[in-house]
């Protein structure tokens, strides 16, 4: 009997309990490969954690600059202008400013399509990735370019553009004539205000504002121009 006994507790030990099985995957890859064998056994239930599995996924991707499975195509033009709307971008010094600030919108991560700076004020076509919020890219490229043009002495006293820009989105289809009407800035402004340019632009994309927030375009100060050489 005692023979039984002993043999029998010996089996007992051999007996290893199934306990809790944790999963940990390394990569993001292994938890929604997964997440997908959960759903054939149980499709609601695998339905959300596939969900719940994606939104970790995205996060981790977020938090390395990037977003997994994210496309777009955001093209905008921004207009904006230096205070006081004063007539402060000379023409020899246009190309350069080009330069900067393409340099600017590039080192940002993005693509700058299109660029050109009147006397005053300046538009920009930007391939906008979702990476960057436009506010945030813009606030270099006026931080930055202002600094530069005061560095180079341009202006007499010192260089600040105004507050606030304009911005507007547009397909891939449109790409072509408002690069070429970007680049053709001057010959349409021999025709139009950079004021009533403004305004239709406003108007055409439907967009409603108090006339207290626009540029400076009812200024009581003169108009102020660079000097010449």
């Amino acid at each position: 009997m005692s023979d039984f006994l002993n043999s029998f507790k010996l089996s007992a030990r051999r007996i290893r309990r199934p306990g809790p099985v944790t999963v940990q995957p390394r990569q993001g890859r292994n938890v929604y490969s997964n997440a997908a064998q959960v759903s054939r056994r149980s499709p609601v239930r695998g339905a959300m954690h596939n969900v719940n599995c994606r939104s970790r996924i995205e996060q981790t991707n977020q938090s390395k600059g990037t977003v997994a499975n994210t496309f777009s195509q955001i093209y905008i033009q921004a207009v904006f202008a230096p205070e006081g709307r004063q007539n402060l971008i000379r023409r020899e010094n246009k190309e350069e400013l080009h330069r900067y600030i393409t340099g600017i919108i590039t080192g940002q991560g993005q693509k700058l399509l299109a660029i050109h700076c009147m006397p005053d004020h300046t538009h920009v076509l930007i391939g906008l990735r979702p990476a960057m919020a436009l506010s945030d890219l813009m606030e270099e490229v006026k931080a930055h370019s202002s600094g530069f043009i005061n560095e180079k002495k341009w202006v007499p006293g010192r260089f600040n553009w105004q507050a606030g820009y304009g911005a507007f989105s547009y397909g891939h289809s449109q790409l072509t004539s408002i690069i070429q009407y970007i680049r053709n800035q001057e010959t349409h402004h021999a025709k139009k205000s950079f004021r009533d340019e403004y305004l239709q632009f406003l108007k055409n994309f439907d967009v409603a504002y108090d006339p207290k927030y626009l540029f400076d375009f009812d200024s009581l100060a003169p108009r102020q121009s660079a000097p010449d050489p």
